[in-house]
């Protein structure tokens, strides 16, 4: 007989969205936190309705979602954006997750949590450094009063701050945790070499996709190709045993950044130049008009991929478990909002004195703090270790925990202060 399996999951997946949705706006509050709920009671109480266990095949489910998710946030930066806030952008999405997860790693030497090497603590607080954007768009997606700055800053630091932790981890925290030891030397090398090969590979495709762009001008061919860049990009970049997320970051960003220069081009009647006829300027890749529908639409498709995320979070968060880590869960929530508030106070410190960094005052700083909500990548890389390692449960559990914490927590304390406290009404942070 055959198995509906699939469609069954579907019709769930987009009910739930649909219901979250619905709620959210009648009780103005961010659809995310009943998603979260919601998953949990549908996959505990009413089980048929998940025939598929995400948990089981999660090894698929990631490499299904990863490009989905990831597109979506890349393709909301404009290249003039980037240009103009890049110093402030590479110090919140580099520097600061590099401090952070350094500062986090020197907890070994007081022993906060007991037999973990200094390896493992490097890769247990790349893990939970990882932001996430779906989720902070989620919450603050219904809310005014942001201003554009602060919304290129939360979404430039979400994509470099996830790449940074991946690369961290994979090729830093994880080998040093398994290994017990590692040379630095080699370590950044490593690390640096992966930096400049995902980045050189992600140009090449990502101009070579914005070329291929020319060939047609509808908008379903458009994103179709977007989705099939970000797809190929994650899957070099994997091949090449370097950074997939990265190469697909770069490779949108840079499809998207021609485009952006092409449109601005032609708006304002530039005269022509030899790198103009080199990338064929005078035949438009889309219009702002087919931008626009691209940019919902891939908004939905990582909305979807996060929310099959999280049903497999729902698979796999254990009560018992859970309470047995509660004092490590607590711990490492606390020193991760502590570590990340100190790091934004500096920011926000460097921006008040140094004419390169944006300046964002004290409610920019209160507001990029609680934006570091975590989620679809934190558990992606805490999945990704061997089950071999001694202490993967105690990882799961905290990561897990600090996830739904990270997104209740933060999610209610923005969600008070735009709703009872923030009165200015500004622009949206996402349209």
């Amino acid at each position: 007989m055959h198995s509906f399996a699939p469609e069954i999951l579907l019709i769930t997946i987009l009910s739930l969205v649909i219901i979250s949705d619905a709620l959210a706006n009648k009780l103005k509050i961010p659809s995310v936190f009943i998603l979260l709920i919601s998953s949990y009671l549908v996959y505990i109480y009413f089980k048929a309705a998940v025939p598929i266990d995400l948990a089981k095949n999660f090894a698929t489910v990631i490499l299904f979602c990863i490009p989905l998710i990831f597109m979506g946030d890349a393709l909301h930066l404009e290249f003039k954006d980037i240009k103009r806030h890049g110093w402030s952008i590479f110090y919140l999405a580099v520097v600061s997750v590099g401090l952070s997860i350094a500062i986090g790693a020197s907890l070994y030497y007081f022993n906060i949590f007991e037999g973990l090497s200094i390896g493992a603590y490097v890769a247990l607080f790349a893990i939970n450094m990882a932001t996430d954007a779906v989720s902070v768009q989620s919450v603050l997606s219904r809310f005014k009063g942001i201003g554009h700055d602060i919304k290129v800053l939360i979404e430039g630091e979400s994509l470099g701050n996830d790449a940074t932790a991946v690369i961290a981890f994979f090729f830093i925290g994880m080998p040093w945790m398994l290994s017990g030891s590692i040379n630095a030397f080699d370590a950044t090398f490593d690390a640096f070499r992966v930096f400049i090969v995902s980045s050189l590979i992600g140009f090449i495709l990502g101009y070579g996709f914005y070329m291929f762009m020319k060939l047609f001008s509808d908008r379903r061919g458009e994103l179709f190709s977007f989705i099939v860049e970000a797809y190929c990009a994650y899957l070099l970049g994997e091949e090449f045993h370097v950074s997939g997320i990265l190469t697909l970051i770069v490779a949108i960003i840079t499809t998207k950044a021609f485009i952006d220069y092409d449109l601005d081009e032609s708006k304002n009647k530039k005269t022509k130049t030899f790198l103009r006829k080199l990338r064929l300027g005078n035949i438009k890749s889309t219009t702002y008009d087919r931008l626009d529908y691209i940019y919902e639409m891939a908004k939905e498709f990582g909305y979807l991929a996060s929310v099959v995320i999280f049903f497999a979070l729902a698979e796999m968060v254990d009560f018992k478990l859970l309470w047995e880590y509660r004092v490590e869960i607590l711990v490492m929530f606390i020193v991760t909002t502590i570590i990340r508030a100190i790091s934004m106070a500096k920011f926000a410190f460097i921006g008040s004195k140094i004419n390169s960094i944006v300046p964002v005052g004290f409610e920019g700083w209160f507001i990029l703090t609680f934006s570091g909500m975590k989620g679809a990548l934190s558990i992606i890389l805490v999945h990704m270790i061997p089950d071999s390692f001694k202490y993967k449960e105690m990882f799961e559990a905290v990561t897990i925990g600090v996830v739904v914490l990270s997104i209740f927590v933060y999610g209610i304390v923005l969600w008070s202060y735009f709703t009872f406290f923030k009165k200015k009404e500004d622009i949206k942070l996402f349209k």
